[in-house]
């Protein structure tokens, strides 16, 4: 039986998570579109699934996306107890996408009620796409990661 750590990458991906694309089984359910953005990245990045980073990563690809609800992602963080999932998320794109929403927002009106290690975490470049050197010897480029804005 597949996992819901699956079927929640699997609709991620789905809504625009392209970097982390793969196959699934075709015995895993089809998205339910009534779930929200929020909610599927906030579940990806809950407690209650075996720890996968892949989940955690395409969780901050998907609600990086001006379609995201600050406000809802933040109220369902404090829910579900992941403020510090999102906010070392948060932490990371202030370095790469500084006035990227939600995680901008997620900095100025999340706090943290718990702490953990960030060692457990994916390390930060595991969120960007990197280059080697470019043109003109100007270093390596990296991008943050950023959902595929499907049209809808």
């Amino acid at each position: 039986m597949e996992t819901l750590g699956e079927w929640l990458l699997k609709c991620a991906i789905e809504r625009g998570a392209s970097h982390y694309e793969r196959e699934f089984p075709a015995t895993l359910p089809s998205d339910i579109p009534a779930l929200s953005d929020e909610e599927i990245g906030v579940a990806l990045c809950g407690g209650g699934l075996p720890y996968e980073p892949v989940y955690i990563r395409a969780a901050a690809q998907l609600l990086s996306s001006p379609q995201t609800d600050d406000r809802r992602l933040a109220h369902l963080a404090r829910m579900e107890r992941v403020e510090p999932v999102l906010l070392y998320v948060a932490d990371v794109a202030a370095r790469y996408a500084s006035e990227q929403h939600p995680w901008l927002y997620l900095r100025e009106h999340l706090n943290c009620r718990r702490h953990i290690s960030t060692s457990a975490l994916p390390h930060w470049s595991r969120f960007v796409s990197q280059t080697g050197i470019t043109p003109f010897n100007r270093g390596p480029r990296i991008d943050w990661l950023a959902r595929r804005e499907l049209v809808r």
